[in-house]
């Protein structure tokens, strides 16, 4: 009878105790990861940007919970799909992504009790992959060289795969106003107060343009117009003019394929919110985002780089007391398997290594067809070659090998094949290789793909096309 009083007294004194301890909590952290996003850092760039007068300033957005900027409107979307009845309890979160919406959606799908499925290119970052996985997240694969419309397409797949599923909710990041609308509620106000008003201008890549958009119009209206917004873009994405070819750098830009019938831009980005585009190289965002890594210790995705070479242009014209922001929008972590990888730079030529034994590019040239070529095309350009690689047309004689999306085997196909289009008898990519690569490496690599002809690369274009029997173009110069 004591040691049951005891015990019944202890427990009563346990659940008071615990009582005491939640009563005393409230108000105390986060009440779940999703309060946590937002309220990143703005931290000065000094080694990269040395003899410069003009301050630039990053904002880390890699510090929110799941490492990227896109955290903001992943959360915006959700809770307003909620606000709207859209998704309801035990729901499907379906979104076409290059990762890091999906990422914030599936962070937060796991916080709030919803399955999460996302779409992503096969372009997008392993690193990425697992991360989704890693939360829980569904994560379908498609191809990234399709036009829009097309049923493999990002987008029209994930549409697909919300209306299939019951209580499915697309978040519709490119389209959803609650994307924009999340950083003129967060981002900008961040800035706006972190710089004590004094911002200039603010750099951002434009990818849906939420990011962009929302910020720029909330700066614009509390300086009464006085900040200006630079986008940062891909060389070749159409927001800034290109053509829309591929490129390397992953979530930002806009990609065109040629097969498109209508360029139709993201509702969540406002083109009329950006001052002047600056357009970046693949190169030169890669190499800023390393040299930014080395010297100033902040480890940015491509994107970032993107922005800050983007920034370091800028910097050089104007006046001396600016002050410019620069959004980062993701961590060098998700592109560890890409960016950071020295196997990846070379094999996509990013890699500014040289030796005796590595191949060059000598007086070759690229030897391909369009998927709209015939055999008899393909056999008209070979010169000598077993096989052609075919990419996607473009105008212009430069071809980004990441746009080949094929080849042709000339020694399989019959004379009665000569009008049939290569597309009909399409094989896998050739190899690809990295001028800075070591030649016994390639030989190995072709070997093992059973490729017989190689397609070396600089700076992500195919610049040379060769028989993997026949001779690789060298460089003479001793081994630095």
């Amino acid at each position: 009878m004591v040691a049951h009083e005891a015990r019944r007294q202890h427990e009563d004194g346990a659940v008071v105790l615990v009582e005491r301890i939640v009563e005393h909590a409230v108000g105390i952290g986060h009440g779940s990861i999703t309060d946590a996003i937002g309220s990143t850092p703005l931290v000065r760039l000094n080694a990269a940007a040395r003899g410069l007068r003009a301050a630039i300033f990053l904002k880390l957005e890699y510090l929110n919970p799941g490492g990227s900027i896109k955290d903001r409107a992943a959360r915006a979307m959700v809770l307003g799909a909620e606000a709207d009845g859209l998704l309801r309890p035990g729901g499907t979160i379906v979104e076409g992504t290059s990762g890091n919406t999906g990422i914030g959606l599936a962070l937060i799908g796991a916080a709030r009790g919803y399955r999460v499925v996302t779409v992503l290119p096969d372009k997008t970052s392993a690193d990425k992959l697992d991360f989704l996985r890693a939360l829980n997240a569904e994560v379908v694969v498609t191809a990234s060289n399709r036009p829009v419309g097309h049923p493999e397409h990002v987008r029209t797949l994930a549409r697909r795969i919300a209306t299939e599923i019951p209580g499915g909710w697309l978040a519709d990041q490119y389209d959803n106003p609650a994307n924009p609308r999340a950083h003129f509620d967060t981002t900008g106000p961040e800035l706006w107060n972190q710089t004590q008003g004094s911002i200039t201008h603010l750099v951002a890549g434009v990818g849906t343009g939420g990011t962009i958009t929302g910020t720029g119009e909330y700066l614009k209206a509390a300086s009464a117009g006085r900040v200006r917004i630079v986008a940062a873009d891909p060389a070749s994405s159409r927001y800034s003019g290109g053509d829309g070819r591929a490129y390397y750098v992953e979530s930002v830009g806009h990609y065109l394929h040629p097969e498109t019938d209508e360029d139709v831009w993201p509702m969540s980005y406002h083109p009329e919110v950006v001052d002047e585009f600056i357009a970046v190289q693949d190169r030169e965002a890669l190499d800023t985002a390393r040299l930014v890594a080395a010297g100033d210790g902040i480890f940015m995705g491509g994107s970032g780089g993107l922005a800050v070479a983007a920034a370091l242009q800028l910097a050089q014209r104007v006046s001396p007391e600016s002050v410019i922001a620069v959004i980062v929008p993701d961590s060098g972590r998700n592109y560890l398997t890409k960016y950071y990888d020295e196997s990846w730079l070379a094999r996509w030529g990013f890699d500014a290594k040289s030796s005796s034994d590595d191949v060059r590019t000598g007086s070759g040239k690229y030897v391909g067809v369009p998927v709209e070529a015939t055999i008899a095309d393909a056999r008209a350009v070979a010169e000598g070659l077993p096989a052609v690689p075919v990419h996607i047309r473009r105008s212009g004689s430069t071809v980004v090998a990441a746009e080949i999306v094929g080849s042709v085997d000339l020694e399989a196909t019959g004379s009665q094949d000569s009008h049939a289009p290569v597309r009909d008898h399409l094989g896998p990519v050739p190899a690809l290789a990295g001028i800075g690569e070591p030649v016994a490496a390639i030989r190995e690599r072709a070997a093992n793909a059973g490729s017989r002809i190689v397609v070396l690369v600089r700076d992500g274009l195919a610049v040379t096309t060769i028989a993997t029997n026949g001779p690789f173009p060298s460089d003479p110069l001793p081994r630095t």
